[in-house]
């Protein structure tokens, strides 16, 4: 689908062998969890923004970030794996299954209107 759009960096994610890489803005501590559309940063890249409730503390707003993935492409827990980003703000999850699939739903969520998934 990404390419159907004409720029690829429009988008917060590529297609893999796998299913799909998803770039990240996580805000963690905040008052719900959920995935808020995408942003481009000033540099030009596109991010899927999120906010989580956890804490950044031993991984738990990884682990919230990575359900809310999960949830929000309509894949297991276990097939999001964060590829970078452990301690910083901006994370790349890899999403393991059809990207055609995982696509139209984030498509989905960046469509919506600042809602919870």
């Amino acid at each position: 689908m990404s390419s159907e759009t004409g720029a690829e960096n429009d988008l917060p994610w590529s297609v893999t062998d796998q299913g799909l890489k998803v770039v990240i803005r996580l805000t963690p501590k905040a008052s719900r969890d959920g995935i808020d559309g995408k942003e481009v940063l000033s540099d030009g890249r596109a991010v899927l923004k999120a906010r989580v409730r956890a804490v950044p503390d031993k991984g738990a707003a990884n682990k919230a970030a990575a359900n809310l993935l999960a949830k929000a492409c309509g894949v297991a827990k276990s097939d999001v794996t964060l590829v970078s980003g452990s301690t910083a703000r901006l994370k790349t999850f890899a999403v393991a299954g059809s990207s055609e699939e995982i696509e139209k739903r984030l498509l989905s969520c960046c469509q919506q209107d600042k809602g919870a998934v």
